[in-house]
């Protein structure tokens, strides 16, 4: 082949890939990483196709090839072309989901003074022109974005343009450093034998050389190598030690990769298989004759009530892959990926597992992923992106609570839904796919009811091996609470039921969706209330902090001691988050030991792991948390659940409104009653009538997906339809509204010019939040059966993005 189809690593709207022509002395594959000559730089790409034929009349050669062995595998090339043409990012923004961490290097551009300027050219210049070439003479040399920084809002690319035509400035392009490489450590190691070492040793101590015969005793008394910064710290000796003994041929230093391993201090009791209900035999059997086919490409919806035994059904599942001479990724959410998690498939398949998630430092993750593509895992554990390990063999892809929209990569493109993703891989590699929920999504039940899916049925609790009752809810109405003159967050029944668990010595848990003291500030006299000065949004109080926070951007403010309209003094905090919460039991129940699990207190690396510890040690008799503590957590002390407050989330203007409330009720109801104990929930609400949390109460699925989705077929919602979020940003809320407006009709040209049915444009209109991070946001909405036909011919401009089936309209 003389041609090569490369992705670049360069910013592109849409998925594009470039002809590159292949030089003689290199030979390539699809999936190699290469370096590509793009404009005036160097950049990295991937080589997506090969041909013998250029798709244009000129092209360049490619300069390099990164690494000697594909970096990509073809399944992987396969999946990178379709997640770019279906969710519209680049093709290298695609592809490098599956790269290796660490593995995408920036061109970087540096500008310094030219040598010998001209005289006349510098005596014309204008104030920031001058301005910019005394910081560059001060410095020397700069890197283009710390010169925008010093300068700030000077247009910088434009004045150093005109500089450089005026050769005044000189730009150079140079590639930035590696960030992640493989991690040596230096071993010392005896090159003569240890009672040879014995005798030198007593030669030394005669001529005082006591460093040198200490370490020489060392090393001899070892088996092998030992690490070099160990023997430091045993006997703390000098680099001329060192040296001296190396020079005399007694010991080498030997550079040894060590691998960076995440469980590395953890220790996993072995487990054997549980015994399996009836229903879970059937549903493994039906499982297991799928995966003995030679081309299984199937997908089971296993929807069981929490505590129904799912993990066992996924580790038989991985089980039976491993003996298939198979391989298998699992996908949990990130805040479920507790070493709980972990725990139980580590401890069923020991050393075997692999653990990828954002937690991890550069070095683990790249540790962890070159040992998965090594073939050395069965198993690959993480968050959405541990979808895209390098796994050879792939036979298996399980993705427990699938519901999640935390599966949905919202920050960047590609902005992909690990669910399809998983879909279409296991396409790609004829694999089983297993989704796992005890309240699954309501467009996979309706595909499962349609028979896309094969529905697989898990009703009853599991305790000890035996059928368990669900914990009986009991939903309370604010609103007569207020009437009757309870005026505080706890209802008469809450306040109740928690004051018995502690005296029983139970455990609780307390559930409020908000973080934070209070919601809002304000003031009593003019009704001002204390905003984000970027965001359109209201600042929350923290009070351990004493601070007023934006949730959107973290701006972060003293609260006031009078109001900045009216200096009025009388400042009301309303509202309430976790810390209220906290600050409330605590009143109520001064002898109850505490936790909070929320983002605020989760911010090191093994916080979770400290917090969940800590409770399941019963150091703690009420933990107070948001969706964090609703995730697949076992706890078996925990013999009451009460949620303050199930409207949170529920009024917003999005579809799936109802749907997460129904979900986020019935996961974290499902935390209680675990043990032997068994367990009540108490809900609190001022719309207790409502379907999802009637629904929720009586953890009723069914009864909740007949109304939801007659009402989604009535409003022509998913799954009756896709949807696309267009949404512009811009710093000027005229323009914005301007831009998104003129995109408003392009898109209403070209529906009508290519006569697309059943296509319906919602907006242009102000986003949920329209100010974040001091930029406006307008969206448009395309509600269409397929909205990429109208979305591929249409070029947008900087400042947009595409979202194909959003999880959030908000």
């Amino acid at each position: 082949m003389n041609y090569a189809e490369v992705a670049v690593n360069f910013p592109l709207a849409q998925p594009r890939s470039f002809s590159y022509s292949i030089p003689p002395n290199i030979s390539l594959s699809v999936g190699h990483a290469v370096w590509v000559p793009f404009g005036p730089r160097l950049v990295q790409g991937i080589v997506l196709a090969l041909s013998e034929q250029a798709q244009v009349e000129e092209t360049k050669e490619i300069a390099e090839v990164i690494d000697p062995h594909p970096t990509l595998f073809p399944h992987q090339i396969k999946l990178a072309q379709w997640i770019a043409e279906h969710y519209l990012s680049s093709y290298f923004d695609a592809a490098a989901l599956m790269l290796p961490p660490g593995f995408e290097r920036r061109v970087l551009t540096f500008i310094q003074p030219a040598p010998n300027p001209s005289e006349l050219a510098v005596s014309s210049l204008t104030a920031p022109q001058q301005k910019l070439l005394t910081v560059l003479r001060k410095e020397g040399i700069l890197e283009l974005r710390k010169l925008k920084k010093l300068l700030r809002k000077d247009k910088v690319d434009t004045i150093v343009e005109q500089l450089l035509r005026k050769g005044l400035v000189i730009k150079t392009h140079e590639l930035e450093r590696i960030k992640v490489r493989p991690r040596l450590v230096s071993y010392l190691k005896l090159t003569v034998t240890a009672d040879k070492a014995n005798e030198l040793i007593t030669a030394l101590e005669q001529k005082r050389a006591t460093q040198q015969a200490k370490l020489l005793s060392l090393l001899a008394a070892e088996p092998g190598p030992i690490p070099l910064p160990e023997a430091r710290r045993r006997l703390n000796f000098t680099s001329t030690v060192l040296k001296t003994l190396n020079r005399q041929g007694l010991i080498t230093i030997e550079e040894v990769r060590v691998q960076r391993d995440p469980l590395a201090y953890h220790t996993f009791t072995t487990t054997t298989p549980l015994a399996l209900t009836r229903a879970q035999e059937e549903s493994w059997l039906k499982i297991k004759n799928e995966m003995e086919k030679s081309h299984a490409t199937s997908v089971f919806l296993l929807h069981g009530v929490t505590g129904s035994g799912k993990t066992e059904i996924y580790l038989r599942a991985l089980a039976q892959a491993i003996s298939l001479g198979k391989k298998a990724i699992v996908l949990v959410p990130e805040i479920a990926l507790t070493p709980q998690t972990i725990n139980r498939f580590a401890s069923r398949f020991p050393n075997r597992v692999a653990v990828l998630h954002s937690k991890l430092s550069p070095g683990e993750q790249f540790d962890e992923w070159q040992r998965i593509k090594n073939g050395e895992f069965d198993v690959a554990i993480g968050s959405r992106g541990a979808l895209f390990a390098p796994q050879p063999d792939l036979g298996l892809i399980i993705i427990d609570e699938e519901h999640e929209w935390t599966y949905k990569q919202e920050e960047k493109q590609p902005r992909y839904l690990a669910r399809d993703v998983a879909i279409k891989l296991a396409e790609l590699t004829n694999s089983v796919v297993i989704l796992g929920s005890a309240t699954p999504d309501v467009t996979s039940y309706y595909r499962a009811q349609r028979g896309e899916f094969q529905l697989l049925e898990l009703s009853e609790r599991i305790s000890s091996g035996e059928p368990s009752p669900l914990p009986k809810v009991e939903v309370v109405d604010l609103r007569r609470e207020l009437k009757e003159g309870n005026r505080s967050i706890f209802s008469r029944s809450l306040a109740k039921a928690i004051a018995d668990a502690l005296n029983m010595r139970e455990q609780v848990i307390l559930f409020l969706n908000r973080r934070g003291t209070a919601t809002f500030v304000q003031c009593r006299d003019c009704g001002f209330v204390m905003r984000c000065k970027r965001c359109d949004v209201a600042l929350t109080y923290h009070a351990i902090e004493d601070e007023l926070v934006c949730h959107h951007c973290n701006y972060r403010a003293k609260p006031p001691e009078m109001c900045p309209n009216c200096q009025s003094r009388r400042i009301k905090f309303l509202g309430i988050g976790t810390q209220k919460v906290e600050e409330e039991v605590a009143k109520m129940f001064p002898e109850a030991r505490l936790l909070r699990w929320d983002r605020d207190v989760t911010k090191g690396k093994n916080a979770h792991e400290k917090i969940m510890n800590r409770f399941l040690a019963h150091e703690a008799d009420i933990l107070i948390g948001t969706q964090m503590i609703a995730k697949g957590l076992d706890m078996p002390l925990v013999t009451l659940v009460g949620v303050i407050n199930a409207d949170i989330g529920l009024h917003l203007p999005d579809f799936h409104s109802s749907e997460r409330t129904f979900q986020i009720l019935a996961q974290v109801a499902g935390r209680a009653g675990r043990g032997k104990m068994g367990g009540k929930v108490i809900v609190q609400s001022y719309t207790p009538e409502h379907y999802a949390i009637a629904a929720a109460a009586k953890h009723d699925y069914a009864r909740f997906y007949e109304q939801e989705i007659a009402f989604r077929r009535q409003q022509g919602d998913p799954p009756f339809s896709r949807l696309a979020r267009l949404v512009y940003i811009h710093t000027n809320a005229a323009r914005c509204q301007k831009e998104a407006e003129r995109i408003y009709r392009l898109l209403e040209q070209e529906r009508d010019t290519q006569g697309l049915p059943n296509v319906t444009l919602i907006g242009p209109s102000p986003a949920f939040t329209q100010r974040v991070r001091g930029r406006f946001r307008y969206q448009i909405i395309i509600r269409s059966p397929d909205p990429l036909p109208l979305l591929y011919k249409l070029t947008l401009p900087q400042g947009w993005s595409i979202d194909i089936d959003p999880v959030s309209l908000i």
